[in-house]
């Protein structure tokens, strides 16, 4: 059996506390399905079995450009992370992985295994990091990785991944995901074309490393750190490499990593129609990549990318199986409940999107019925699911309310007085 954090009485003791309430909410909210022709229970079991992985790195306190203020308790090393990763699996039952960043993460693989089985957790994709310098490393990536015009520098950053994927294979993870910062501040700074085929050319050595088993990641982001160009700056582009690269090479999509207002479900619908979704990095925006917390900012539009998802569930899309990850920064709250809540926010999602009588809206597309067919989908939207995600939670060892379970339990205290304080520090920029 599995390891817990938090007390299991203290989990039993909150639940008891708001069980009963669950239970009535649960059967009112069943009797409105019902009237709907939904069997409630079929949903709620469906919640049960998704999940989504935790970034090793959200458990840390970001920051901006211009300065980080430390969080209290902050994880010293990736055995701090995957303790925090393990209370927010205990209280959400909807966190089972871990998604690794290296360098930042590494350690003794066997070890980093461990401790993870420890607490009933497995590690999801690997993240291998050539968008800054590591304190041992021989060159610089200031002017790009696998695009850069020095091939010693490209074989760098192709070694890394390689070990990133040894690694991987020593943990259990079967995918890897590449982002690269590589582009240019000013016009005439690179030749568009020939970075390109660098980065396609030091890309397929590391495609030739992956395990049959595996697949490969690659996101696109339209700008930052660079702000002129970057290398992989769209979805077009990103099904470019997928395509080049081969049959296990697909796109992840950060729902941060795209310009305002840009229509996303359409780009998820497109790369699920054409075989080349690979999963997702969910987080929310108002500007530009600000990785905030999942569904702060606009849940509608993450509704409507799990309308397009559960649709390709139900409808069997070939070889439809994306990656679930949370990639987000957390700069003025508490990370572990900030992950918390994304996590739910995405279940949310998932089964208000199951929610949706995808008959009606067939027909009402079939027969023009805009208005119709968009009130199909605010019906499902405006559904209050909330006691479908805590019966979940609570048939699953998890808490009713993870936050309140949460603060109930003083962990932010407890680690907050065995790990070190960690001194601020400015980004550089005034």
């Amino acid at each position: 059996m599995s390891e817990q954090i938090i007390s299991a009485d203290l989990v039993s003791s909150h639940n008891a506390a708001r069980k009963a309430d669950l239970e009535r909410d649960y059967a009112s909210l069943g009797e409105r399905l019902d009237r709907r022709g939904i069997a409630i229970d079929v949903i709620r079991d469906k919640v049960e079995k998704f999940g989504v992985a935790i970034p090793s790195w959200g458990v840390g306190t970001g920051g901006t450009r211009f300065a980080r203020f430390p969080g209290a308790g902050e994880p010293r090393d990736i055995f701090d992370k995957i303790e925090d990763c393990a209370v927010i699996s205990q209280l959400t039952q909807a966190t089972p992985t871990v998604s690794l960043h290296i360098p930042w993460d590494k350690a003794d693989p066997n070890r980093l295994k461990q401790a993870a089985s420890r607490f009933g957790l497995g590690f999801d994709a690997m993240n291998s990091n050539t968008f800054s310098d590591a304190s041992d490393q021989k060159l610089s990536y200031k002017f790009g990785s696998l695009s850069h015009a020095d091939a010693g520098t490209r074989r760098q950053a192709v070694e890394h991944n390689l070990e990133c994927i040894e690694i991987g294979k020593t943990l259990g993870s079967k995918a890897l995901t590449v982002w690269i910062g590589d582009g240019s501040n000013f016009p005439g700074q690179v030749n568009f074309a020939k970075a390109f085929e660098r980065y396609l050319d030091a890309m397929r050595e590391i495609y030739a490393g992956l395990p049959d088993d595996w697949r490969l990641f690659t996101e696109h982001k339209m700008y930052e750190p660079a702000f002129y160009s970057t290398v992989v700056q769209d979805w077009g582009t990103n099904y470019i490499i997928a395509k080049e690269l081969g049959d296990k090479a697909f796109c992840l999509v950060d729902l941060g990593h795209h310009a305002p207002n840009v229509n996303i479900e359409m780009i998820v619908s497109r790369l699920i129609q054409f075989g080349k979704l690979g999963g997702f990095h969910f987080n929310d925006s108002k500007y530009g990549d600000d990785d905030l917390d999942a569904g702060s900012i606009d849940p509608y539009r993450l509704f409507l990318v799990f309308n397009e998802l559960v649709d390709a569930e139900l409808s069997g899309a070939k070889g439809f199986n994306p990656a679930h990850m949370l990639d987000q920064s957390h700069n003025v709250t508490d990370p572990i409940e900030s992950l918390m809540l994304s996590a739910v926010e995405v279940q949310r999602a998932y089964a208000q999107a199951l929610l949706v009588d995808r008959k009606a809206l067939e027909g009402f597309q079939e027969e023009n019925d805009a208005l119709m067919a968009t009130q199909t989908l605010k019906v499902a939207y405006r559904t209050d699911v909330e006691p479908i995600l805590a019966m979940a939670r609570l048939r699953t060892g998890g808490a009713i309310d993870p936050v309140a379970a949460y603060r109930e339990a003083g962990y932010r205290a407890k680690v907050a007085a065995e790990r070190p304080a960690v001194a601020g520090g400015g980004g550089g920029i005034v």
